[in-house]
């Protein structure tokens, strides 16, 4: 584990007794003692969770006409945002392949900062570096900042008793003070709940944790690790890169189409996605519920009158429904509704296929 990358909160986490792995190259908390995934999961669900997410990567797209550039890189229409609001987009190859899914911050029109994956950022920054015309500048920013998520609907209670921010809308963030030091407040997750995501410098990240985690004990919040945060996004159908996007998973296959600026002149892997699009993908992504007994995992087989139908994506226990759920790509002849097998080490397994998410959460609540 030596050669791991680690966040300025990897003393806390290693204090607290989190069980840490290899997590996009680095060495992030997956679960904490004393209840674990499912006590960390419910936490979000009903009160308030506190999760480190610094392995996410930073980088800044600055300069004259950032934002057009930008927006003629990505899938998503950037000028569908005013300065103050954050985006969910895509950065594709020219087949259409998703290399990786991002959050876009639009500062200003000559200043955009990103938040891709951990895995991934160096890429995106080397094929937006590579693009860029003369006058702007892309920086590789990954440790220049941290990211601590707030999730759960008590997470306006405890940034109001740091004076921060809260109730601007979805997607939507502020550049704040707190004891004297910069964070960009953030009303975006992954979690499906309604939060924040807090963006410090990378030395401010303990104070800024260290009073989180003082302010979300009298509402019996937990610091929470990435198990948790991937049960709570599968519950909301939320494709997770390198599973349920890939360089060979597009977003027409993913569903997530509605990422894509489609009446936009140019973007990346443009023609490729309109040719899918217009043509219908050999395969989509659907959600399953269980109703056998079993947990779908990643790779499972998924049969329907004993003919393959498709493969399991991302796979879980939802310990919200306390069963089985799964995101799948499925021939376009499946329907919702329509009963399959999974093949769940060598058992089939009963499942449903729905429309995700699996559970209602309040997201956009205002």
């Amino acid at each position: 584990m030596t050669d791991l990358l680690t966040s300025p909160l990897h003393e806390r986490h290693v204090a607290l007794g989190a069980k840490l792995a290899d997590f996009g190259g680095w060495h992030m908390p997956i679960e904490y003692p004393g209840g674990g995934v499912v006590a960390e999961h419910t936490a979000v669900r009903e009160r308030v969770g506190l999760f480190d997410v610094s392995h996410l990567g930073k980088a800044t797209v600055t300069g004259v006409g950032a934002a057009d550039f930008v927006n003629s890189c990505f899938t998503n229409d950037l000028r569908r945002i005013s300065p103050g609001q954050a985006q969910y987009t895509m950065c594709c190859d020219e087949r259409g392949g998703v290399v990786d899914d991002l959050i876009q911050y639009l500062r200003a029109d000559d200043d955009v900062f990103l938040i891709p994956n951990a895995a991934n950022t160096a890429e995106v920054c080397r094929r937006l570096a590579a693009a860029a015309p003369a006058g702007l500048e892309v920086l590789d920013r990954h440790r220049e900042y941290a990211v601590i998520a707030v999730q759960g609907p008590r997470s306006d209670e405890v940034l109001q008793a740091l004076g921060l921010p809260t109730g601007h809308d979805y997607m939507a963030f502020v550049e704040a003070q707190w004891d004297g030091r910069s964070v960009i407040v953030c009303r975006t997750g992954y979690t499906g709940e309604r939060g924040y995501e807090l963006v410090p410098k990378w030395q401010d990240a303990p104070a800024v944790w260290d009073a989180l985690v003082a302010a979300m004990a009298p509402w019996d919040g937990l610091v929470c690790g990435l198990g948790a945060r991937d049960t709570l996004r599968t519950e909301m159908g939320y494709p997770l890169h390198g599973q349920d996007l890939s360089l060979d998973i597009s977003p027409v296959q993913a569903r997530s189409g509605w990422a894509v600026g489609w009446k936009k002149e140019a973007f990346w892997g443009r023609e490729a996605l309109l040719a899918e699009r217009s043509a219908g993908p050999a395969r989509i992504s659907r959600g399953l519920v269980v109703t056998g007994r079993g947990i779908p995992r990643a790779h499972c087989s998924v049969t329907r009158d004993g003919a393959v139908v498709g493969e399991v994506t991302s796979g879980t226990f939802s310990p919200t429904r306390k069963q089985g759920i799964a995101l799948a790509l499925l021939h376009p002849s499946v329907a919702e509704g329509d009963e399959v097998l999974v093949d769940v080490r060598g058992r089939g397994v009963a499942a449903t296929v729905v429309k995700p998410p699996f559970v209602q959460v309040q997201t956009r609540q205002d």
